[in-house]
């Protein structure tokens, strides 16, 4: 069978995409995979290090600032169409997987036109642009919310969850307090409670923000912290806390830009604060990890709202809005780690919304379409 994958511009697409590559893999092990990405974008990079033959198409998403600036969008979209034609043609996929994002929209539009069966993964709880438009050339559409018939129709979906990276459940507290102790050299204790602040590749300001206005109410606390920075912000972060003289004994706190090793952080998060992208959710959800969700107000459509909207009204996470971090989320923070009631009942909620095994579940389907299709 050949599998062809697109879509890209963002880790919250790359990796589902990448999961459900290797979940095609260990089902059909014979199998051909190619993915098209978009130039210039993440998934050039990424794609390739997972061990996977990818191809760039020159689109770009459509500027709703300046309108103007669209005459040049909508001629490398047509010639990113005229490419993905070429590149489907000569790779003769037995389906298409479009997991969202600029690439996306050029490949599985012209793969449906011209006969292959096309299955959507929408990550968000406020579908994102290229499925919505794609929806009417799809077969099948796998979801990780419910209510999103709003967006789809309803014979389409299936609710899968969304593919997270693996071996995520493997780590134990105590592995991780050595890890983190010798790679960082803290003194973290297993008696203490952890704090686990995650911002992405890149950073959330709002949330460094917030840390580093509040560094004195963390160092008076009897907690440990993690604090992932991103790389656009660990000098900032790093000069507060030199500044501040708080690498002491009583809260010790390791600051980095990136986060190797993400299920030792994991299995030692007593709460996490986060952004509310549809990948960290999926993981937060399957570990049943208590967590404050910052959604980023910088997404489309303001889908990250939506996505942890679905987690507070069942009373699986605590939501702080992006405006009020800077007052609210440490101070929450504290409250909510030093409430072991509180962080009991958000564990036991969150593990009803996890899904396990979604990439495998996905890939099922594919594979379903692959077969009907012969």
């Amino acid at each position: 069978m050949k599998y062809l994958i697109s879509g890209g511009g963002t880790g919250g697409h790359i990796f589902p995409a990448i999961s459900i590559a290797n979940a095609l893999r260990e089902l059909d092990p014979t199998c051909e995979i190619l993915f098209i990405g978009a130039l210039g974008r993440m998934e050039m990079e990424r794609v390739p290090q997972a061990g996977y033959e990818i191809v760039g198409l020159p689109v770009k998403g459509f500027d709703r600032k300046h309108l103007w600036r669209n005459v040049r969008v909508v001629i490398d979209l047509l010639r990113s169409m005229c490419q993905a034609r070429k590149i489907i043609r000569n790779f003769r996929p037995d389906v298409g997987v479009g997991v969202g994002g600029y690439a996306s929209g050029a490949a599985m539009k012209v793969a449906a036109k011209m006969g292959v069966p096309i299955l959507l993964q929408e990550q968000n709880g406020f579908a994102g642009v290229t499925n919505k438009l794609l929806k009417d050339d799809a077969k099948r559409i796998c979801v990780a919310y419910e209510g999103m018939e709003r967006f789809f129709p309803k014979e389409k979906i299936i609710l899968t969850g969304n593919p997270v990276r693996q071996n995520l459940k493997n780590a134990s507290r105590e592995e991780a307090i050595k890890y983190f102790n010798e790679t960082f050299d803290v003194q973290f204790s297993t008696q203490k409670k952890t704090l686990l602040i995650v911002g992405g590749s890149l950073g959330a300001g709002t949330i460094n923000q917030s840390m580093i206005a509040h560094l004195q109410e963390l160092a008076q606390s009897d907690i440990q912290v993690i604090w992932q920075t991103g790389k656009n912000y660990i000098a900032d972060c790093k000069a507060a806390l030199a500044n501040n003289q708080l690498q002491i004994a009583n809260c010790p706190i390791i600051c980095t830009d990136f986060i190797s090793q993400m299920p030792l952080a994991y299995a030692l998060a007593d709460l996490v604060i986060s952004r509310a992208g549809a990948s960290s959710i999926s993981e937060l959800c399957l570990l049943g990890k208590p967590a404050i969700l910052v959604p980023s107000p910088n997404v489309a459509e303001d889908h990250q709202t939506h996505n942890a909207m679905a987690l507070v009204r069942k009373d699986a996470a605590v939501l702080v809005k992006d405006k009020d971090a800077k007052e609210q989320m440490v101070a929450t923070a504290l409250s909510l780690i030093a409430d072991e009631q509180r962080l009991q009942l958000l564990r036991k909620n969150i593990l009803t919304l996890a899904l396990p095994e979604s990439a495998i579940r996905i890939a099922q389907e594919v594979i379903k379409l692959a077969k009907k299709k012969q």
